[in-house]
């Protein structure tokens, strides 16, 4: 994550989770810990898996103390194997202690995301379709769970409401309608917005590709109706199939031809890396 976005968006995340787990002192670490003395401690992979989240992981040690130092062994994106050494840490002890579970939290959750798409992307091997992310993501985390996705070998769809249009049913219901929905669309958002039309139907992709949508996506629609709706838009608009993707069903929409399959799962679903800050030791000053 460039620094500049760690700057300004990221920092308030982090205290703010380090503000919830800390309100006025951490009474275990001033119980035992009286005292600054310098440490270290060593992050160990404990399954298989893709880490992200480093830079994040780091920063949280970096804001308790502007001292801490991450030595790390591997890079956002690589393959870790259980038992493996993945950093070495050292700060005051105070700061390693009370840092520890925000550090994982946010290492640990990116992690295994990134696991998981990565898994989900090699489904995808040999075919022309993009595996993208939705916006289904834990309040307060997208920035980090969009950034574990691209990490992973996904790509981000829109990050917001903000960065293009997409109407859905309710959106085309209170237009009056798809073309109705994609011209109101035109008229007010700027030139530089893509505008996708969610479509439960055939009759509704026909009406979406006449309106001049730049993307259509099939939303829960059954195989057969999907390789109907592609041969229908012939090429006129981009196409992406939504609706409860996973592993199973990924490969058999890929290969109907889709430019893009978004998931939900991505970062709905995905369990945590198990990995671990171990072997405190305090350093000589």
């Amino acid at each position: 994550m460039d620094s500049i976005t760690m700057r300004l968006y990221v920092d308030d995340h982090i205290r703010q989770a380090l503000r919830e787990d800390i309100t006025f002192e951490d009474v275990s670490t001033a119980s035992v810990c009286p005292e600054p003395h310098a440490a270290e401690v060593q992050l160990i992979a404990k399954a298989p898996g893709v880490i992200a989240g480093l830079d994040v992981f780091e920063r949280t040690f970096a804001l308790l103390d502007p001292n801490a130092q991450t030595e790390r062994f591997v890079r956002d994106g690589d393959e870790v194997e259980p038992g493996q050494l993945l950093a070495y840490v050292r700060a005051d002890a105070r700061t390693l202690l009370s840092g520890e579970r925000t550090a994982l939290n946010y290492l640990q959750r990116m992690s295994g995301i990134a696991t998981y798409t990565r898994a989900m992307a090699h489904s995808l091997e040999g075919t022309k379709t993009v595996l993208v992310d939705t916006r289904k993501t834990t309040p307060g985390m997208r920035i980090f769970e969009k950034e574990a996705v691209a990490l992973g070998g996904g790509r981000n769809h829109r990050f917001n409401l903000s960065t293009a249009v997409m109407l859905k049913d309710n959106h085309i219901d209170a237009a009056g309608g798809v073309a109705q929905a994609v011209a109101a669309a035109r008229a007010h958002a700027s030139f530089t917005c893509t505008i996708e039309v969610e479509c439960e139907n055939l009759d509704m992709v026909r009406e979406a590709v006449e309106a001049g949508a730049d993307i259509i996506m099939f939303d829960n629609m059954s195989h057969d109706q999907m390789a109907e709706a592609i041969a229908l838009i012939a090429g006129r608009a981009r196409t992406e199939a939504s609706g409860n993707v996973d592993a199973n069903n990924i490969r058999a929409l890929a290969d109907l031809g889709v430019d893009y399959i978004s998931s939900g799962a991505l970062t709905h679903s995905a369990p945590i890396l198990d990995l671990s800050l171990k072997y405190l030791r305090l350093l000589e000053e």
